[in-house]
């Protein structure tokens, strides 16, 4: 069964923090908190895990819509092809916040996701998710948590999100209530930004 720890997202503890990191290194699944819904992540560089999410959300690995949780841009040139100056500067306007923005990929993909040709980069306005990043080092592989009732998209107590998911993940951090909204997806492979799904990120980026 999953444990439950609590994370302040003003000042995550140094400890907790830890302990996450060992368990994403040791191919676990975490669900974590972002700016936005609450996440299933694991470690980008494991692709045991890797595998273990795309099972859990029914999909291929290599046809799955994950997004690539960064905690700042030092990682884009990792995954990303470069990109010319206005891009860069509507990233660094954006970010971080809740948006994900589909991005040419790059060759160094990890092998899971080689035959992609682009990627959903996100940097989260949470600490907890920024701070977990840094301290694993690389990328957290990340998608939303989707609930099955069809008024709420999507579950934003900690404590039902345990329950439900407490026998499929390792961890769940208790971070505060989610948000309901997800984020903001812009599709900047284009000649122009692209909404294709407007969250609560707001359009004014653009």
């Amino acid at each position: 069964m999953a444990e439950f720890i609590k994370i302040y997202n003003e000042n995550p503890n140094p400890k907790e923090i830890d302990k996450v990191v060992k368990v994403l290194q040791n191919g676990g699944l975490i669900i974590y908190p972002t700016d936005t819904v609450y996440g299933l992540g694991c470690d980008i560089t494991n692709p045991k895990a890797l595998e273990k999410i795309a099972k859990i959300k029914g999909v291929k690995l290599d046809k799955a819509n994950f997004s690539f949780i960064c905690n700042d841009l030092s990682h884009l040139s990792d995954y990303v092809k470069q990109i010319d100056s206005s891009t860069f500067k509507l990233l660094k306007r954006a970010l971080p916040g809740p948006y994900t923005f589909i991005l040419p990929g790059s060759n160094n993909l990890p092998k899971a996701f080689k035959k992609r040709k682009t990627v959903g980069i996100r940097i989260p306005d949470n600490t907890i998710a920024r701070t977990l990043v840094g301290a694993l080092g690389n990328p957290i592989v990340s998608t939303s948590i989707r609930d099955d009732d069809d008024v709420l998209e999507y579950t934003t107590d900690p404590e039902l999100i345990f329950e439900k998911w407490k026998n499929l993940v390792d961890i769940v951090i208790d971070g505060g209530y989610g948000d309901n909204y997800a984020s903001t997806v812009i599709d900047l492979t284009l000649d122009y930004p692209e909404v294709i799904r407007e969250g609560k990120g707001s359009l004014d980026v653009l």
